[in-house]
């Protein structure tokens, strides 16, 4: 009798294990399909860019955690494209050239980081699962991730505004991989550099043929005082300091990623709007002086004279008025006049 309980147990215990390593293998065999699944997606996108489901989102978290990749999410909503304070179809393109740049500089861990875009029109399940009620939106899923909400990493609303740059940057800080240089395609194609070539070979001759009979654009005075104007503007306005800093013309509002903010309060940083205001304003004023130094001195009549003047000192005092209002604003710091104690 000892003896047959004894075989039971041991028939038990083998069963047991049988059951569990058969489990196992069935995980295994799952997981193994999924990955060979993603890979080729991956491949058959020329960015490597995999476009998520919600079929697909079960498929992937069925897969007992630590699963053996990361997956970056985009959230996409078609119908919002036309929106112009959402520039989905650019940060979509910024996106694809992020994935583009790492399969190409990480060839042996393109498996271990996936790009995933998901459309909000298709996959409403998912987005709820991940609880996205605002756009744009991203967010990373770690290997360890239980829950799709709570165990994700959301990337800040406020760095959509440099996104290839600041992307590459939460990757390397969520996940330890480095995107390596970002392989931006050339602004012009070799054909249209061609033709951009001959056009200027044809218009140097030409140019070359005026210049010699004194009858270019040089010998015009109208096109040195435009030149000026252009000159003076770009002194005013810090357009150089945009582009050597490569400061955005406006970013996200970080409070409520649904608003542009294209006027920053803190010194520490100057968007391309809130210069090309300033500037315009100076170069206005600018404008106005020399109305006032070359034109206006030469009209006869004294009361055409008075009222112009007083015309050119309220718009001028209006635009250094808004420039120190704009500064008072931004830097914290107070300007204000110095009047006559005797005036008080």
């Amino acid at each position: 009798m000892a003896i047959s309980d004894t075989l039971i147990l041991t028939a038990v215990v083998l069963i047991g294990l049988l059951s569990i390593l058969s489990t196992y293998a069935t995980a295994d065999d799952s997981t193994k399909s999924i990955l060979s699944q993603l890979s080729a997606l991956q491949s058959k996108s020329p960015a490597g860019v995999i476009h998520l489901t919600d079929d697909l989102l079960r498929r992937i978290t069925s897969i007992p955690a630590p699963r053996p990749f990361h997956s970056l999410v985009f959230f996409d909503a078609r119908h919002l494209h036309s929106n112009p304070e959402l520039p989905l179809p650019i940060l979509k393109k910024e996106f694809s050239l992020v994935s583009s740049s790492f399969k190409s500089n990480n060839p042996n861990l393109k498996s271990q980081l996936y790009f995933f875009e998901i459309e909000f029109q298709e996959s409403q399940a998912s987005f709820a699962q991940f609880g996205v009620n605002t756009l744009p939106h991203l967010r990373l899923l770690p290997p360890s991730a239980a829950d799709l909400k709570a165990d994700s990493i959301r990337m800040d609303a406020g760095d959509f505004s440099r996104f290839a740059e600041s992307l590459s940057e939460f990757i390397k800080s969520t996940t330890n991989f480095s995107v390596g240089p970002i392989d931006r395609p050339p602004v012009l194609s070799k054909l249209q550099i061609a033709i951009l070539t001959v056009i200027f070979l044809i218009s140097a001759a030409y140019f070359i043929k005026k210049l010699i009979s004194g009858n270019s654009f040089l010998h015009d005075k109208t096109s040195w005082i435009a030149g000026a104007i252009v000159v003076y503007f770009f002194s005013v306005s810090g357009v150089m300091f945009n582009i050597i800093r490569g400061a955005p013309m406006f970013m996200v509002d970080r409070k409520d990623p649904s608003n542009i903010v294209y006027f920053y309060q803190g010194s520490g940083m100057q968007l391309g709007t809130e210069g090309f205001s300033v500037g315009f304003l100076y170069t206005f004023v600018g404008l106005l002086l020399a109305f006032v130094t070359h034109v206006l001195v030469k009209l006869r009549n004294t009361a055409a004279q008075r009222l112009s003047m007083l015309f050119v000192l309220f718009v001028s005092f209006w635009a250094v008025r808004n420039v120190i209002l704009l500064d008072n604003w931004k830097t914290g710091y107070q300007i204000h006049g110095y009047w006559p104690s005797s005036w008080n």
